[in-house]
Protein backbone atom coordinates (compact mmCIF):
# COMPACT_ATOMS: atom_id res chain seq x y z
CA UNK A 1 0.00 0.00 0.00
CA UNK A 2 1.12 3.60 -0.54
CA UNK A 3 2.08 5.50 2.03
CA UNK A 4 0.43 9.09 1.98
CA UNK A 5 0.81 11.41 5.04
CA UNK A 6 -0.69 14.76 3.51
CA UNK A 7 -3.61 15.33 1.60
CA UNK A 8 -6.08 18.13 0.13
CA UNK A 9 -9.55 17.38 0.56
CA UNK A 10 -12.82 19.47 0.20
CA UNK A 11 -16.47 18.76 2.55
CA UNK A 12 -19.66 19.45 1.67
CA UNK A 13 -22.13 18.97 4.20
CA UNK A 14 -26.01 18.28 3.07
CA UNK A 15 -28.37 20.60 2.48
CA UNK A 16 -31.26 21.01 4.81
CA UNK A 17 -34.71 20.02 2.97
CA UNK A 18 -37.06 22.79 1.89
CA UNK A 19 -40.43 23.19 3.94
CA UNK A 20 -43.36 22.15 1.84
CA UNK A 21 -46.74 24.47 0.92
CA UNK A 22 -49.30 22.89 0.99
CA UNK A 23 -52.99 22.47 2.34
CA UNK A 24 -55.67 19.63 3.23
CA UNK A 25 -58.01 18.63 0.40
CA UNK A 26 -59.87 16.24 2.42
CA UNK A 27 -63.86 15.30 1.74
CA UNK A 28 -65.95 17.82 3.61
CA UNK A 29 -63.12 20.48 4.16
CA UNK A 30 -62.99 22.28 1.26
CA UNK A 31 -61.13 24.91 3.49
CA UNK A 32 -58.98 22.87 5.07
CA UNK A 33 -55.60 24.71 6.62
CA UNK A 34 -51.80 24.13 6.14
CA UNK A 35 -50.32 20.90 5.91
CA UNK A 36 -47.10 21.24 4.41
CA UNK A 37 -44.18 19.40 6.59
CA UNK A 38 -40.77 20.67 7.43
CA UNK A 39 -37.84 19.80 5.50
CA UNK A 40 -34.91 17.45 7.15
CA UNK A 41 -31.43 18.18 7.66
CA UNK A 42 -28.54 17.78 5.95
CA UNK A 43 -26.10 15.40 6.69
CA UNK A 44 -23.18 16.12 8.43
CA UNK A 45 -19.12 15.33 7.26
CA UNK A 46 -17.49 13.75 10.26
CA UNK A 47 -13.82 12.70 10.19
CA UNK A 48 -12.95 9.57 12.75
CA UNK A 49 -9.68 8.03 13.99
CA UNK A 50 -9.61 4.71 12.79
CA UNK A 51 -6.92 2.92 13.90
CA UNK A 52 -7.04 0.76 11.04
CA UNK A 53 -6.10 3.28 8.72
CA UNK A 54 -2.36 3.72 7.84
CA UNK A 55 -2.39 6.00 4.84
CA UNK A 56 -4.32 8.92 3.51
CA UNK A 57 -4.07 6.96 -0.07
CA UNK A 58 -7.90 6.83 0.06
CA UNK A 59 -8.40 10.31 0.09
CA UNK A 60 -5.47 11.36 -2.36
CA UNK A 61 -8.00 9.54 -5.00
CA UNK A 62 -11.28 10.72 -3.85
CA UNK A 63 -10.96 14.48 -2.73
CA UNK A 64 -14.51 15.31 -2.48
CA UNK A 65 -16.69 14.11 0.63
CA UNK A 66 -20.02 15.43 0.07
CA UNK A 67 -22.83 14.44 2.88
CA UNK A 68 -26.29 12.79 1.98
CA UNK A 69 -28.85 16.20 2.18
CA UNK A 70 -31.62 16.84 3.82
CA UNK A 71 -35.38 15.22 1.79
CA UNK A 72 -37.72 18.39 1.04
CA UNK A 73 -40.96 18.51 3.49
CA UNK A 74 -44.25 16.64 2.11
CA UNK A 75 -48.15 17.62 2.28
CA UNK A 76 -50.32 15.85 5.06
CA UNK A 77 -47.87 17.45 7.83
CA UNK A 78 -45.17 14.89 6.41
CA UNK A 79 -41.43 15.91 7.24
CA UNK A 80 -38.66 14.97 5.40
CA UNK A 81 -36.23 12.56 6.45
CA UNK A 82 -32.79 14.29 7.63
CA UNK A 83 -29.78 13.00 5.27
CA UNK A 84 -27.10 10.52 7.01
CA UNK A 85 -23.52 11.27 8.12
CA UNK A 86 -20.70 11.05 5.93
CA UNK A 87 -18.43 9.17 8.69
CA UNK A 88 -14.36 9.48 6.60
CA UNK A 89 -12.18 7.47 8.62
CA UNK A 90 -8.71 8.61 8.53
CA UNK A 91 -5.68 7.41 10.28
CA UNK A 92 -5.38 7.68 14.31
CA UNK A 93 -2.22 10.52 14.12
CA UNK A 94 -4.20 12.95 11.64
CA UNK A 95 -4.11 16.57 11.94
CA UNK A 96 -6.69 18.66 10.40
CA UNK A 97 -6.21 22.19 8.89
CA UNK A 98 -8.55 24.51 7.46
CA UNK A 99 -6.56 25.04 4.36
CA UNK A 100 -6.70 28.34 3.76
CA UNK A 101 -6.15 30.14 6.84
CA UNK A 102 -3.65 26.81 8.31
CA UNK A 103 -5.48 27.24 11.35
CA UNK A 104 -5.67 24.00 13.23
CA UNK A 105 -9.28 22.92 13.45
CA UNK A 106 -8.64 19.00 15.36
CA UNK A 107 -5.94 16.68 16.38
CA UNK A 108 -6.94 13.17 15.99
CA UNK A 109 -4.73 11.01 18.20
CA UNK A 110 -6.90 8.49 19.82
CA UNK A 111 -8.62 5.37 18.19
CA UNK A 112 -12.83 6.63 17.33
CA UNK A 113 -11.59 9.83 18.19
CA UNK A 114 -14.37 12.33 15.78
CA UNK A 115 -14.40 15.74 14.39
CA UNK A 116 -17.37 17.41 12.78
CA UNK A 117 -15.76 19.24 9.53
CA UNK A 118 -18.83 20.17 8.06
CA UNK A 119 -21.89 20.65 9.20
CA UNK A 120 -25.48 20.17 7.65
CA UNK A 121 -27.73 22.68 6.97
CA UNK A 122 -30.74 23.00 8.93
CA UNK A 123 -34.37 21.89 7.32
CA UNK A 124 -36.83 24.49 6.50
CA UNK A 125 -40.07 24.74 8.15
CA UNK A 126 -42.99 24.05 6.40
CA UNK A 127 -46.07 26.55 6.07
CA UNK A 128 -48.01 24.61 9.04
CA UNK A 129 -45.46 26.93 11.07
CA UNK A 130 -46.82 30.00 9.70
CA UNK A 131 -50.67 29.80 10.16
CA UNK A 132 -52.10 32.50 12.52
CA UNK A 133 -55.61 34.10 13.71
CA UNK A 134 -55.56 36.38 10.62
CA UNK A 135 -53.76 34.35 8.13
CA UNK A 136 -55.09 30.63 7.85
CA UNK A 137 -53.52 29.88 4.70
CA UNK A 138 -50.24 31.00 4.63
CA UNK A 139 -48.16 30.20 1.32
CA UNK A 140 -45.07 30.18 2.65
CA UNK A 141 -42.29 27.79 3.95
CA UNK A 142 -38.85 28.79 4.57
CA UNK A 143 -36.26 27.05 2.10
CA UNK A 144 -33.77 24.81 3.51
CA UNK A 145 -30.46 26.34 4.45
CA UNK A 146 -26.70 25.01 2.37
CA UNK A 147 -24.91 22.85 4.11
CA UNK A 148 -21.12 23.89 5.14
CA UNK A 149 -18.29 23.12 2.77
CA UNK A 150 -14.68 24.04 3.33
CA UNK A 151 -11.15 22.90 1.91
CA UNK A 152 -9.29 21.16 4.51
CA UNK A 153 -5.60 19.84 4.74
CA UNK A 154 -5.24 16.93 6.43
CA UNK A 155 -1.39 15.94 7.77
CA UNK A 156 -0.88 12.62 9.01
CA UNK A 157 2.18 12.47 11.74
CA UNK A 158 2.92 8.67 13.10
CA UNK A 159 2.50 7.90 16.86
CA UNK A 160 5.13 5.80 17.97
CA UNK A 161 7.00 5.35 20.92
CA UNK A 162 10.59 5.54 20.01
CA UNK A 163 11.50 7.59 16.79
CA UNK A 164 14.77 6.26 14.98
CA UNK A 165 16.84 9.31 13.31
CA UNK A 166 19.71 9.30 11.92
CA UNK A 167 22.03 10.37 8.18
CA UNK A 168 20.44 7.60 5.06
CA UNK A 169 22.43 4.74 5.74
CA UNK A 170 22.87 4.89 9.82
CA UNK A 171 21.51 1.54 9.42
CA UNK A 172 17.75 2.34 10.75
CA UNK A 173 16.06 -0.05 8.46
CA UNK A 174 18.12 -3.02 10.28
CA UNK A 175 17.77 -1.81 13.71
CA UNK A 176 14.15 -2.17 13.17
CA UNK A 177 14.16 -5.24 10.97
CA UNK A 178 15.97 -6.97 13.71
CA UNK A 179 13.84 -5.52 16.71
CA UNK A 180 10.41 -6.31 14.88
CA UNK A 181 8.61 -7.27 12.49
CA UNK A 182 8.83 -4.83 10.01
CA UNK A 183 10.62 -5.68 6.94
CA UNK A 184 11.74 -2.33 5.22
CA UNK A 185 14.14 -2.48 2.37
CA UNK A 186 17.51 -2.13 2.78
CA UNK A 187 20.20 -1.68 0.21
CA UNK A 188 23.80 0.15 0.75
CA UNK A 189 22.35 3.66 -1.13
CA UNK A 190 21.26 6.52 0.70
CA UNK A 191 17.15 6.69 0.75
CA UNK A 192 16.75 3.36 0.95
CA UNK A 193 13.66 3.59 3.06
CA UNK A 194 11.33 6.56 1.47
CA UNK A 195 8.50 6.40 3.64
CA UNK A 196 8.13 5.50 7.68
CA UNK A 197 7.99 2.41 8.67
CA UNK A 198 6.18 1.44 12.01
CA UNK A 199 7.45 -1.85 14.33
CA UNK A 200 5.84 -3.49 17.65
CA UNK A 201 9.04 -4.42 19.41
CA UNK A 202 7.95 -6.84 22.42
CA UNK A 203 11.02 -7.35 24.90
CA UNK A 204 11.07 -7.58 28.75
CA UNK A 205 7.39 -8.85 28.19
CA UNK A 206 6.77 -5.18 27.77
CA UNK A 207 5.93 -3.92 24.01
CA UNK A 208 6.66 -0.77 22.70
CA UNK A 209 6.08 0.78 18.85
CA UNK A 210 9.28 2.07 17.06
CA UNK A 211 9.24 3.99 13.94
CA UNK A 212 11.84 3.98 10.86
CA UNK A 213 12.01 7.27 10.06
CA UNK A 214 13.47 8.38 6.47
CA UNK A 215 16.75 9.62 6.76
CA UNK A 216 17.70 13.11 7.24
CA UNK A 217 20.50 15.18 5.48
CA UNK A 218 21.46 18.46 6.33
CA UNK A 219 19.12 21.15 4.89
CA UNK A 220 16.20 19.02 5.95
CA UNK A 221 14.92 21.78 7.99
CA UNK A 222 14.57 24.00 4.96
CA UNK A 223 13.07 20.97 2.84
CA UNK A 224 16.43 19.40 1.55
CA UNK A 225 16.40 16.03 0.57
CA UNK A 226 12.83 14.29 2.23
CA UNK A 227 13.22 17.51 4.60
CA UNK A 228 9.55 18.57 5.83
CA UNK A 229 7.40 15.70 4.22
CA UNK A 230 9.01 13.87 7.20
CA UNK A 231 10.64 15.83 9.75
CA UNK A 232 6.79 15.91 11.07
CA UNK A 233 6.69 12.42 11.97
CA UNK A 234 9.57 13.09 14.91
CA UNK A 235 7.11 15.55 16.72
CA UNK A 236 5.25 12.92 18.26
CA UNK A 237 8.01 10.08 19.36
CA UNK A 238 8.41 10.35 23.04
CA UNK A 239 12.10 8.83 22.91
CA UNK A 240 14.69 9.40 19.73
CA UNK A 241 17.11 6.77 19.36
CA UNK A 242 19.97 8.27 17.16
CA UNK A 243 21.89 6.09 15.42
CA UNK A 244 25.42 7.01 14.01
CA UNK A 245 26.89 5.23 11.66
CA UNK A 246 30.22 3.33 12.52
CA UNK A 247 31.50 2.77 9.14
CA UNK A 248 35.54 3.19 9.23
CA UNK A 249 36.48 6.61 9.43
CA UNK A 250 38.42 8.74 6.63
CA UNK A 251 38.46 12.26 5.59
CA UNK A 252 34.72 12.39 5.03
CA UNK A 253 33.74 10.49 7.97
CA UNK A 254 33.16 12.17 11.24
CA UNK A 255 30.98 10.51 13.61
CA UNK A 256 30.60 14.08 15.75
CA UNK A 257 30.00 15.72 12.82
CA UNK A 258 27.13 13.23 11.30
CA UNK A 259 25.53 13.52 14.91
CA UNK A 260 25.94 17.27 14.57
CA UNK A 261 24.29 17.37 11.44
CA UNK A 262 21.15 15.67 12.50
CA UNK A 263 20.63 17.55 15.94
CA UNK A 264 21.09 20.99 14.25
CA UNK A 265 18.10 20.07 11.99
CA UNK A 266 15.78 18.77 14.01
CA UNK A 267 16.08 22.34 16.63
CA UNK A 268 15.52 24.22 13.46
CA UNK A 269 12.25 22.52 12.84
CA UNK A 270 11.12 22.68 16.08
CA UNK A 271 13.17 23.96 18.50
CA UNK A 272 11.69 21.54 21.03
CA UNK A 273 13.08 18.80 20.17
CA UNK A 274 16.26 19.76 22.20
CA UNK A 275 13.96 19.04 25.30
CA UNK A 276 13.32 15.27 23.99
CA UNK A 277 14.92 12.34 25.47
CA UNK A 278 17.65 10.84 23.29
CA UNK A 279 19.51 7.75 23.10
CA UNK A 280 22.99 7.65 20.91
CA UNK A 281 23.61 4.71 19.53
CA UNK A 282 26.75 3.44 17.39
CA UNK A 283 25.73 1.33 14.56
CA UNK A 284 28.07 -1.26 12.28
CA UNK A 285 30.08 -2.15 15.15
CA UNK A 286 31.22 -5.40 13.75
CA UNK A 287 33.10 -2.74 11.49
CA UNK A 288 36.71 -1.40 11.74
CA UNK A 289 36.63 1.74 13.33
CA UNK A 290 33.25 1.56 14.91
CA UNK A 291 34.59 1.44 19.22
CA UNK A 292 36.63 4.95 17.72
CA UNK A 293 33.28 6.23 16.47
CA UNK A 294 31.94 5.78 19.82
CA UNK A 295 34.27 6.96 21.91
CA UNK A 296 34.60 10.27 19.84
CA UNK A 297 30.76 10.70 20.41
CA UNK A 298 31.46 10.07 23.87
CA UNK A 299 33.87 12.54 24.24
CA UNK A 300 32.00 15.10 22.68
CA UNK A 301 28.79 14.53 24.22
CA UNK A 302 29.99 13.98 27.58
CA UNK A 303 27.90 11.25 28.33
CA UNK A 304 27.87 7.12 27.43
CA UNK A 305 26.77 5.97 23.79
CA UNK A 306 25.80 2.81 22.86
CA UNK A 307 27.83 -0.21 20.75
CA UNK A 308 25.12 -1.85 18.33
CA UNK A 309 25.10 -4.31 15.53
CA UNK A 310 22.00 -5.21 14.23
CA UNK A 311 23.64 -7.82 11.97
CA UNK A 312 25.30 -9.86 14.46
CA UNK A 313 22.91 -8.99 17.59
CA UNK A 314 26.01 -7.53 19.70
CA UNK A 315 25.05 -4.88 21.83
CA UNK A 316 20.91 -5.11 20.89
CA UNK A 317 19.68 -6.59 24.11
CA UNK A 318 21.28 -3.28 26.22
CA UNK A 319 20.16 -0.90 23.60
CA UNK A 320 16.38 -2.48 23.91
CA UNK A 321 16.74 -2.21 28.13
CA UNK A 322 17.90 1.57 27.79
CA UNK A 323 15.08 2.37 25.03
CA UNK A 324 12.23 0.83 27.36
CA UNK A 325 13.25 2.65 30.34
CA UNK A 326 13.33 5.98 28.72
CA UNK A 327 9.75 4.94 27.26
CA UNK A 328 8.52 3.80 30.81
CA UNK A 329 10.01 7.00 32.27
CA UNK A 330 8.07 9.38 30.04
CA UNK A 331 5.24 7.69 30.45
CA UNK A 332 4.89 7.74 34.47
CA UNK A 333 5.58 11.78 33.31
CA UNK A 334 2.30 11.65 31.66
CA UNK A 335 0.58 10.04 34.24
CA UNK A 336 1.43 12.71 36.52
CA UNK A 337 -1.35 14.89 36.94
CA UNK A 338 -1.09 18.55 36.73
CA UNK A 339 -1.11 20.62 40.11
CA UNK A 340 -2.58 23.98 40.36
Amino acid sequence: MKFIDEVKIRVKAGDGGDGCIAFRREKFQPRGGPSGGDGGDGGSVILVADRNKHTLLDLRYNPLQRARRGEHGRGKDQYGAAGDDLRVAVPVGTSVYEHELGTLLADLVKPEQEVVVARGGSGGRGNIHFATSTRQAPRYAEPGRPGEERELRLELKLLADVGLVGLPNAGKSTFISRVSRARPKIADYPFTTLVPQLGLVDHREKTFVIADLPGLVEGAAEGRGLGHRFLRHVERCKVLLHLVDGAPLDERRDPVGDYRKIRGELERYDPAFADKPEIVAVTKLDLPDAVAAAELLEEHLGRSVLRVSAVSGHGMDEALDTVLAAVDSMEKEDEVPDCE
